[in-house]
């Protein structure tokens, strides 16, 4: 593998793979071998059966490692549905309400989406009407907020000079280097900064947040297997964290009902749904903001560190960058294709039997569409492992799916990034590896490092693109 990607062979649980019957995508310490593995699967088993790993008894799984399939599925929802839109069509078929499957199953966004979106049309109409003001296109509204957020942060640790370093300078010398935890002090907080006010939810209230976010994503760190099992422990707990998060959505629809603001949860309070002739419920816009943490924090916490690392891997780079911002959009766009948040998930089935690759794949089958591989697969991307901002359709990667089901965020997280490398590289003027670094991943399908230390040093001659404070 041409990658200067990191790599903990001697440190993961899991012996690095070096043939097919090594490769183990789901194991303890996996994360660690994905793009090892990758290279196996594409070249001897680009659609991998695994036996028994199907939704229902006596049904197979397989997983899909190229762009080309990979695609063809994202794109045709009618011929390989979502396992969500299947067990929703079966929730309305029992006649159950959305109360009553909040009952059942107690998760806020399932329940919702009985009603706002059991079917591919009433899903569009759900992305057109209610989130696409606010994550989708109209994400660009939250331009100035979210470079205000960046600044913020970036003011919090800029003049953390490293001691040992400037040993000797004047405590003045800007040119003296400084030292960050970059994951804790910038990639998290500034997604959470930025859905919170989106939300309207108060700045103070993040740390609940987090901790309700954290709760929320446990199945797709701690659960195992490509379905991301979680035991009945692990169940109970995730419910346990969550408690208080309806009862807090709730009291700030009812304070936005009585005193709506320019945010998010007061829009939905007044909205008119089409699709239903009416506006929605307390239970249907707690569904909403239960989706909106689930899918607008990880993935551009993760993005954003693995950039900064590929900016440390690639000397030049940032300096290129910071004097050609013409650039930065291909740079976000072609990190994301190399280091894919979220590698993969287990959402498709077939409606009916496929061939895959020269693989018969019978109707009923889960499909586990790998998104990092299909990533980095050499028929779709010429030398997948080089960084290359200059590489032509550099958007065509699968990192937020495609087709009528792209992530409702994509354009929300695609600004930020852009917005916050705009505002580091106005101000800073150079980025490295700090000390005491690992590079070990949390555990589950998210490809995100646990801590990352950088060196910095920065600008005593700030430039002004538009998103720093040069001009300030």
């Amino acid at each position: 593998m041409s990658s200067s990607q990191h790599v903990n062979h001697e440190l993961s649980a899991m012996r690095c793979p070096v043939a097919l019957e090594d490769v183990d995508l789901f194991g303890d310490g996996a994360q660690e071998h994905w793009y090892e593995a990758y290279e196996i699967l594409h070249r001897e088993a680009p659609v991998l059966r695994i036996h028994g790993g199907g939704v229902t008894p006596g049904t197979d799984a397989f997983v899909l490692t190229k762009h080309a399939d990979v695609s063809q599925v994202i794109r045709d929802p009618e011929r390989f549905p979502s396992l969500t839109t299947e067990r929703l069509g079966r929730f309305v078929e029992q006649g159950l309400s959305a109360e009553d499957t909040y009952e059942a199953h107690r998760n806020l966004m399932t329940a919702s989406m009985v009603s706002l979106r059991p079917t591919q049309e009433l899903y569009n109409r759900h992305r057109r009407e209610l989130t696409d003001p606010w994550v989708g296109p109209g994400a660009l509204r939250h331009r100035a907020m979210i470079t205000r957020h960046a600044n913020d942060l970036l003011d919090e640790w800029i003049d953390d000079t490293d001691a040992a370093s400037a040993t000797g300078a004047d405590d003045t010398d800007l040119a003296a280097p400084g030292v960050v935890e970059f994951i804790g002090r910038f990639a998290r907080p500034l997604p959470q900064r930025v859905m919170a006010d989106i939300l309207g939810f108060p700045q103070e209230d993040i740390p609940r947040l987090a901790a309700w976010g954290d709760a929320v994503v446990a199945p797709f760190v701690h659960g195992t297997g490509l379905k991301h099992e979680l035991t009945a422990e692990q169940t109970s707990d995730m419910l346990a964290r969550l408690d208080g998060f309806q009862e807090y959505v709730y009291d700030h629809v009812t304070a936005k009902r009585a005193d709506p603001q320019d945010d998010m949860v007061s829009f939905l309070c007044d909205v008119h749904y089409d699709a239903l002739d009416r506006r929605l419920t307390d239970l249907e816009i707690a569904g909403i903001v239960h989706a909106m943490v689930i899918g607008g924090l990880e993935t551009t916490q993760y993005a954003l560190e693995e950039q900064a690392q590929l900016l440390c891997e690639h000397p030049g780079l940032f300096e290129r960058l910071r004097t050609d911002r013409s650039k930065l959009r291909n740079f976000v766009e072609e990190a994301m294709r190399m280091r894919s948040p979220t590698h993969g998930l287990s959402t498709r089935i077939t409606a009916h039997d496929e061939t895959f690759q020269g693989v018969r794949v019978p109707s009923g089958s889960l499909l586990h569409l790998r998104f990092g591989a299909a990533n980095v697969d050499p028929d779709e991307f010429d030398c997948p492992f080089d960084l290359d901002v200059d590489r032509a359709g550099v958007s065509r990667h699968v990192t937020f799916s495609a087709g009528p089901r792209v992530c409702p965020g994509a354009t929300l997280s695609r600004i930020e990034q852009q917005i916050a490398w705009g505002v580091l590289l106005d101000r800073l003027d150079t980025i490295g590896y700090g000390d005491d670094n690992d590079w070990l991943h949390q555990p589950g399908i998210m490809l995100g490092t646990l801590k990352l230390n950088l060196r910095f040093r920065r600008s005593d001659t700030p430039l002004s693109f538009g998103t720093g404070r040069a001009t300030d």
